[in-house]
């Protein structure tokens, strides 16, 4: 047996910025040697970011992410960091013949080694997945090598991502073929509880290819996506022997006792199971194994609670956004209600509370305590804050133009949304648009009013746990969040009951039903995609089930022009989820 101490480099890339994704692999490199590493591993993409989407597709990008990769491994040498292995990920290309069908220049999902000034070996994603938010084979051709590379004595195999959660493929050659190791670059999004399944995944593929195995996950956030890091490592049985924290970047360093291989270099055809032939490359190097006086273990990082998580998330996706963007500030409309209290805090929380500023925007139908509400939270977080009465505004275009109903109503939504727009082309703010999931699905919002905007963080929420998130934040002070206040949203905030205030005495119940009862039945037909009988079966009362439907599917055109944001459930509006506008399809009545 030998050790093997490894440095998992959890990390926050930038898509398309190679050379400032390049500074931070030999920065986190430096790092993982003066922590004695023997073997440092990146993520998924990591020289150009993850996803690149059709970035992929133009050849001068994927010309940039090689050469960028080769000149990375001379960089490391040069600064004295060449001994020290790097795993890596990039956008490669494989030799292969155009042909219809085939993504342009046939990109590769690649990673590779870095050893002494040069790429060592290379090998490629090979089950591409092609559900929910990815479209790989929209994008890439697979691989069909299987690298297994020695250091100091121990055989270390490479497989990427997908890899590991489809059955057959590397992973299962890995179980024939003999390794120690099993090193998984990854980019895998965050979603609520899915890192229950990871963890079991992890243990299970350990166990299948009778090797320990290192899941080195990327953080940070890229448009809809949130990656939650929590990069972990498990023994050959599974056992997990340490894990990286939630949400942040982190070096993950931990030694593993492992067997030392006598097999010999060369290249062996494998069944991969699926139907392919994964050529295995042994590569040699470094034979000699290493002493390591105290060996290390763990640590073991506490996992968050599942209303913690969901709230980091939308922080991280908020922080990224602004920043990878170039916003230095945000503005949104604060109503005193629930929806934009929050996301006024995640925005705090996410980049401070001296660069949020809010609009407060009363009409004649705005409550008092709308306006008080408001200003106490402006008050307790230290928010920049103003007062522009629409009234005026209002009168002055309805005696221009005569509207009544649910056109007038909307007209106040849009006078607001023309006003917090107007103050971000002034200004340089990002405007962050405060709608819900609930309201969203059913359509219970105002084209170019409250749907205008930049970025939406709580679009994949349930109103529901709006609720539910505020009472968390006000309960968790810290947590390495910006704003360090106790109970930063107020209780009448959270406690009243919710209204648009577009009309007198008006209440979200006029139109909606209770969102306790409504949130159930919208995870039903958005998440799980029942039909309308399968609802009824389910519990859900016959009359509801088709005026809900009615209104999910006649807002879709509202929601294919809503801002982007944060996906935190299993299925978003957006990526996860595509329906035409054009559709005369309607449920039958259960």
């Amino acid at each position: 047996m030998a050790y093997l101490r490894i440095a998992l480099a959890q990390t926050n890339p930038v898509v398309g910025d190679l050379s400032a994704n390049t500074d931070s692999l030999v920065g986190w490199t430096r790092q993982a040697a003066e922590r004695g590493a023997h073997l440092v591993v990146f993520t998924e993409m990591f020289l150009t970011g993850y996803p690149v989407e059709d970035l992929v597709l133009r050849t001068s990008f994927v010309d940039a992410s090689i050469a960028t990769l080769e000149r990375a491994a001379v960089r490391l040498a040069e600064e004295g960091l060449g001994d020290l292995p790097v795993v890596v990920g990039y956008v490669g290309r494989a030799n292969l013949a155009p042909r219809t069908g085939q993504p342009k220049g046939a990109p590769l999902d690649a990673a590779a080694v870095l050893y002494q000034g040069r790429v060592a070996t290379r090998t490629a994603k090979h089950h591409l997945p092609n559900y929910g938010v990815f479209d790989e084979y929209r994008y890439f051709v697979r691989g069909d090598r299987l690298p297994i590379f020695r250091l100091h004595g121990v055989d270390v195999a490479i497989a990427v991502c997908e890899d590991l959660w489809q059955d057959g493929g590397p992973v299962a050659v890995v179980g024939r073929a003999g390794a120690g190791l099993l090193v998984v670059p990854n980019a895998s999004p965050y979603e609520k509880e899915k890192d229950d399944f990871r963890l079991e995944l992890v243990a299970r593929r350990a166990r299948e290819a009778g090797c320990a195995l290192a899941y080195a996950n990327q953080v940070g956030g890229q448009d809809e996506l949130v990656f939650d890091g929590h990069s972990l490592v498990v023994d050959d049985s599974g056992e997990l022997v340490a894990r990286a924290g939630q949400f942040r970047e982190e070096l993950l360093v931990t030694d593993l006792e492992l067997p030392v291989s006598e097999a010999e270099p060369g290249t062996f055809p494998y069944d991969a199971g699926d139907g392919s032939i994964i050529t295995v490359e042994r590569l040699v190097l470094s034979e000699e194994p290493v002493e390591i006086a105290e060996p290390i273990t763990g640590p073991i990082a506490e996992r968050l609670d599942d209303t913690g998580e969901v709230y980091h998330a939308l922080v991280l996706a908020v922080r990224d956004y602004v920043t990878k963007n170039g916003f230095r500030s945000v503005i949104l409309g604060l109503s005193g209600g629930i929806d934009s209290a929050l996301t006024a805090t995640i925005a705090a929380d996410a980049i401070g509370p001296d660069q949020v500023h809010v609009v407060l925007m009363p009409s004649r139908y705005s409550s008092a305590h709308s306006v008080s509400d408001a200003e106490e939270l402006v008050r307790r977080q230290g928010l920049h804050s103003r007062i522009v009465p629409i009234g005026q505004i209002v009168d002055a275009f309805e005696k221009e133009i005569e509207l009544s109903g649910l056109a007038a109503e909307n007209l106040q939504a849009r006078v607001r949304g023309m006003t917090l727009m107007s103050l971000s082309n002034e200004h340089g703010h990002l405007v962050l648009t405060t709608g819900n999931k609930s309201e969203l699905a059913t359509g219970y919002s105002t084209l170019y009013g409250d749907s205008a905007g930049g970025f939406a963080p709580i679009k994949d929420v349930p109103k529901s746990l709006v609720w539910t998130l505020s009472r968390w934040r006000n309960a968790h002070t810290g947590d390495g969040f910006l704003l360090r206040v106790d109970e930063p949203i107020p209780e009448n905030s959270i406690s009243k009951e919710p209204s648009a205030e577009l009309r007198p005495d008006q209440r979200d119940t006029d139109s909606l039903p209770p969102y306790e009862v409504l949130d159930r039945l919208l995870d039903d037909y958005v998440e799980k995609d029942m039909g309308s009988a399968e609802l009824v079966a389910a519990g859900h009362d016959p009359a509801l089930v088709t005026r809900v439907i009615r209104l999910v599917d006649q807002a879709e055109y509202k929601r294919r022009q809503y801002p982007p944001g944060p996906k935190i459930t299993p299925k978003n509006f957006g990526r996860d989820r595509r329906l035409p506008i054009t559709n005369r399809w309607r449920e039958a009545a259960g």
